[in-house]
């Protein structure tokens, strides 16, 4: 563009402004009567050689915020028809962590008029970025109805998560007749939402969702197979089976928890070496009784009792002899 700021302005004023109702010929106006210290955008996207500016200022002979007067009419003259398309440009990743400088550049490279951006999940249902720019991309095209408005992104998943958002934004961008960009990816190039892109949009949706169950099932599947194999997935256990079973042993010849855990080495994981802490150890301890009372199993062998020949027979040892004796020998002869 090489035009001056006055000729900018005078080719603005041949269009009357949409957002203020300022006739062709004068300056854009403010809702308190005074002329605007900038022309407003819908104004000058009018204007096709001014459409990649998002500011031109109001000439100083033209009076800004002072009281606004009709200025003289000007033969309104057409703009010519151009087929270059205003891009709105829109960058997304999950985590800080991410990096959104790639997709900034592309969308520089692809000649958008405005980037929005923001780092934000996708499972977050309320995206603010993405609705300003959807909000601009319909601006622009009550703006300028003959003039394309295309929505462009680096990759189809910085739009949507799933089929059901990705048919909202299809009947979004559909209502106002504004075109879908993708830069890179197996679906790159550029759709329209109306006709045959309706048909695409939805297609679009269903292999989104195909996509996502698959990789579900998939994941299921390396769950199993890894628990097949004794991977069961989480961090290991601070105290294994066997501590448990020489803690158990501890505890029931008496000694406290907190000297048994001194006993005990953890043996893999960051704290390997360490012993485990004495939560730790109680939480172990109340899990294995609680799992053994709920499978009917005492949580360790009963003790054997070592008789003596001095001691006497409890009832029970008394009862078991005397049946034992009233039972016929094995070898001896029937009479």
């Amino acid at each position: 563009m090489d035009l001056t700021p006055d000729q900018a302005a005078i080719a603005v004023e041949r269009n009357g402004c949409p957002n203020c109702d300022a006739p062709a010929g004068s300056a854009c106006r403010t809702r308190g009567g005074k002329t605007a210290a900038k022309y407003h955008t819908p104004r000058f996207v009018l204007v096709p050689a001014l459409r990649e500016e998002l500011e031109i200022p109001v000439p100083a002979d033209r009076g800004p915020g002072r009281a606004w007067k009709q200025g003289p009419a000007l033969a309104v003259v057409p703009a010519p028809r151009t087929e270059r398309p205003v891009r709105i440009g829109y960058a997304r990743t999950s985590t800080a962590r991410q990096e959104l400088a790639s997709q900034i550049e592309a969308l520089r490279r692809a000649e958008c008029h405005k980037i929005f951006q923001e780092q934000i999940s996708t499972r977050v249902k309320v995206r603010p970025e993405l609705e300003k720019a959807l909000a601009l991309a319909h601006q622009f095209r009550e703006a300028a109805p003959d003039t394309p408005v295309i929505f462009t992104v680096h990759e189809l998943k910085r739009l949507a998560r799933n089929a059901a958002e990705l048919m909202t934004l299809s009947a979004n961008l559909q209502a106002g007749g504004i075109q879908l960009e993708l830069l890179t990816g197996p679906l790159t190039g550029i759709y329209d939402p109306n006709g045959m892109g309706a048909m695409f949009f939805a297609v679009l949706a269903v292999a989104g969702q195909i996509e996502r169950n698959y990789i579900r099932e998939k994941t299921l599947e390396g769950q199993v197979i890894a628990a097949s194999k004794g991977n069961h997935g989480g961090r290991p256990k601070v105290i294994d089976d066997d501590m448990l079973t020489f803690a158990v042993a501890l505890k029931d010849k008496g000694v406290p928890v907190p000297e048994i855990a001194k006993k005990l080495t953890i043996k893999t994981g960051k704290n390997a070496g360490k012993h485990p802490s004495v939560a730790s150890l109680y939480r172990a301890l109340a899990e294995a009784e609680h799992a053994a009372t709920d499978d009917n199993l005492p949580l360790r062998p009963k003790p054997a009792r070592i008789r003596r020949p001095e001691d006497p027979l409890t009832p029970e040892e008394i009862d078991l002899r005397e049946r034992l004796q009233a039972q016929p020998h094995p070898n001896a002869e029937t009479p």
